[in-house]
This record gives C-alpha cells, structure tokens and sequence, in this order.
C-alpha cells in the first residue's frame, strides 16, 4: 500500500494500492507513519502515486460502515490517520506532494502536511466530509485555514465542490501547477537536495515558529557555512 525508495538523497514516499484508487485503511495511514519514519538522512522527500490518474480516494470508506457501531474502531481509525498525516508534517526535511490526478477527502489533508503542493493539468480535489455526514479533523481544518484563509475553506468544506489545477492554484491550494506534477517535482526535489542539508532543516523550523535567534546566529560558526564561503570564494560547487 506504501512504497518507500531512495535515489541518492531523495526518498519517495508513494501511494500504491490500485484496486482501491488509493484509498488509505487504518492500516495504510500506520504504514505511511512507519514510511516516513524510515526516510533516515534524506534531503529532500516526495510524496506521489504510483497508480495512474489518481493521487488518493482519500481514507477507505469501505471501513466506514464499522465505525458506525463501533466506538473502539473510531479511535483506531481517527488515530491511525493523525499517525500518518503528522509522520509526514514532522520530518526535518522538506516534502514535496506531486499530485497527477484526482485528491479527495483525506488525501488533501495528507498533502497539506507537506511543505510544497505540486498539481498536473489532470488533478482534481475535493474535500467531501459533509457529503457523507461527516466532519473533518480539527488539525486538518486549521492546515487547510492557513492554506487558503477561512472564507475558502469554508467554502471547500461546505460544498465538497471539485477543483481543477488550474482553480486549486488560484486559491493557493498548491503552490505551483504544471503538465506532469511528478517531473516538477523530481527537479526540484533535486535542487533541494543540492543545498546545505542542515541549513535547509534550520529553515523549515524557522517556518514553522521553531527556530531560535541562538540558532540563526550558531550557523555562522558551522561548518555547512565554513564549506559555502570557501566555494563561494573559489568559485567552486561547495561540497556538503
């Protein structure tokens, strides 16, 4: 259901599970949490599909008919899915969502964890909770508040109307929109990885309220900077 692989400095981390169009079950988000605990020292990580034409269905509705009797089950689900999401929104390095094809439900609260959203000209996304009844976690709604502002999420939430690329990027939904998301995000993924790892980490902590002036002052006296002012001086690529 999940794929973890390496290629050199960057790890995928990729929805696979074809039968179901990616729909995540309880035990799929625990898989995703274990993934990305597995990513070790990589630089940079992408988030894509490998099923084509769909990112994720979103969390298996197929479980959903249990949760309806079953106290017990529901704890399960709603944690094993909080598991997953915040695996992804707690690695130190930056993740980048590739989405070709359609994002419903859940998995646009799975994208919303990564640091950079990426849409190919066939992607579609809806948030459909109250199409079934449902709501949608509080962490998520926050995600998705501070994405694209209250008014649009509200209008996401109260809908469940689908959007295009090119509508998801008005909005700001995703940062960039482009013909194959994957290929986009292959390239920059790259280029991430080319740049000073540690300084890279000091500045997602910094977006993310985490950094501390001591530590915008001690990367002057690292050796990350020692590499990057010496190949700046020589005219060189530095060598991290």
């Amino acid at each position: 259901m999940i794929h973890l692989t390496r290629t050199g400095n960057v790890a995928t981390i990729a929805l696979a599970r074809p039968e179901a169009k990616n729909a995540l079950p309880t035990a799929a988000w625990r898989a995703l949490a274990a993934a990305a605990r597995d990513v070790g020292d990589a630089r940079a990580v992408i988030l894509r599909s490998d099923v084509p034409g769909i990112f994720s269905a979103g969390a298996d509705v197929r479980e959903f008919e249990q949760l309806q009797t079953d106290p017990a089950l529901r704890t399960e689900f709603r944690e094993a899915m909080r598991e997953g999401i915040e695996a992804i929104a707690a690695l130190p390095m930056p993740v980048i969502a590739a989405i070709d094809g359609g994002c419903f439900g859940a998995a646009v609260a799975l994208i919303l964890a990564a640091d950079i959203r990426i849409a190919g000209k066939l992607s579609e996304f809806a948030i459909t909770p109250a199409r079934l009844g449902l709501g949608y976690p509080r962490e998520d709604v926050a995600r998705l508040e501070a994405q694209v502002g209250k008014g649009m999420a509200s209008l996401l939430l109260f809908t469940g109307d689908k959007l295009r690329s090119d509508e998801v990027h008005k909005i700001g939904l995703v940062e960039l929109k482009t013909a194959k998301a994957i290929d986009t995000a292959t390239a920059m993924a790259g280029a991430i990885a080319g740049n000073a790892p540690q300084a890279i980490r000091l500045l997602k902590r910094t977006l993310h309220g985490e950094q501390t002036d001591q530590g915008f002052e001690d990367a002057f006296g690292g050796a990350e900077f020692a590499e990057g002012l010496a190949a700046f001086r020589a005219r060189r690529n530095p060598v991290w």
